[in-house]
């Protein structure tokens, strides 16, 4: 049985979660012309020269001229649960994730959707998926939720981990077999086989980790509540913080173009910058933006997604970030 302890900090990250993904408003009609500043954004995704994103209420935006305008796409059925995850698949296959374990799968490039998955009988939401190359996809979330798809994502089956029903909320890895899933209460589990035996790092944070970034098969980049990053340069088996000044959480990520590294977002329009090798850069600040969930580079521009839509950086180049 969990602490009393455990029982506060599993109330706060809920409170945390719910603030970034709770619905607002009703979207509008879809014959007035679409106000990006007013939908709630969770996920974004670039794929060529298009862009989608996805949020509440099952919202789906889709711009077509690199962020400039946006379209909402219709999705039947619409279940208006919030859709938290995007990954592309390749081929023109996508898929977004949300709340109630909905799965929706598009074969178009994301002009259109279809539910392949749907359970409200436990109103729990996956937080994010990830594509193992080839047929092969995973979809992750709350209380040790964790399925795999041989398929691109048509059927799925349930795969059992070891994590006493600890959130999941992030995972990345490589072609090489190596890959990370974090999650609630510093949660960091590590497989070197592609999933097929995963191992508990011991923890070094007790908060909740919202991301897990492969930079280099050693080099790895966690982040989540209150500010903390950890960097590791030897797949886990030492992590060290890096010190970026402020307790605001950190939500999503965006590797730079060129090998530039990486850039965090998260609340209160924050924005951390690191090196290739996870060093800190910068830290700064979109300012009225609030919560900033996600983010994609446009060539050297940025366009992040959170709690007021999504946006384009004034400062219009990668050079400007953190200033």
């Amino acid at each position: 049985m969990r602490s009393l302890i455990g029982y506060l900090v599993c109330l706060v990250v809920a409170a945390t979660i719910a603030f970034a993904f709770a619905p607002r408003t009703a979207p509008e009609s879809v014959d007035e012309p679409l106000r990006t500043d007013r939908v709630q954004i969770n996920a974004l995704l670039k794929q060529g020269d298009h862009v989608l994103a996805v949020g509440e209420r099952g919202s789906i935006l889709r711009s077509v001229d690199q962020g400039v305008s946006w379209q909402a796409v219709t999705v039947q059925p619409q279940r208006n649960a919030a859709l938290t995850a995007l990954v592309d698949l390749g081929q023109q296959r996508l898929l977004a994730v949300g709340h109630d374990g909905w799965i929706l799968r598009s074969t178009d490039g994301g002009s259109h959707w279809q539910e392949v998955r749907h359970d409200d009988s436990l109103g729990e939401p996956l937080l994010g998926a990830w594509s193992a190359g080839g047929e092969r996809v995973l979809a992750y979330g709350s209380f040790g939720k964790f399925y795999q798809s041989d398929d691109a994502g048509l059927t799925w089956q349930a795969l059992a981990l070891d994590v006493d029903s600890a959130h999941l909320n992030s995972m990345d890895g490589g072609a090489d077999g190596r890959r990370m899933l974090v999650g609630e209460q510093g949660l960091v589990l590590r497989s070197r086989d592609d999933g097929q035996h995963w191992q508990t790092l011991p923890a070094f944070y007790n908060g909740s980790l919202f991301g897990v970034v492969r930079l280099s098969a050693d080099q790895w980049i966690s982040y989540g509540m209150r500010g903390h990053v950890f960097v590791s340069h030897d797949f886990g088996d030492s992590w060290t913080q890096v010190k970026v000044g402020n307790q605001l959480p950190l939500y999503g990520h965006v590797r730079l173009p060129d090998q530039g590294g990486l850039l965090i977002v998260g609340a209160g329009g924050s924005l951390v910058r690191l090196d290739g090798r996870g060093q800190l850069v910068s830290v700064g600040r979109l300012a009225g933006l609030g919560t900033l969930t996600s983010a994609v580079m446009i060539g050297s521009r940025l366009l992040v997604g959170g709690e007021r839509g999504v946006f384009q950086d004034s400062g219009g180049s990668v050079a400007a970030l953190g200033k």
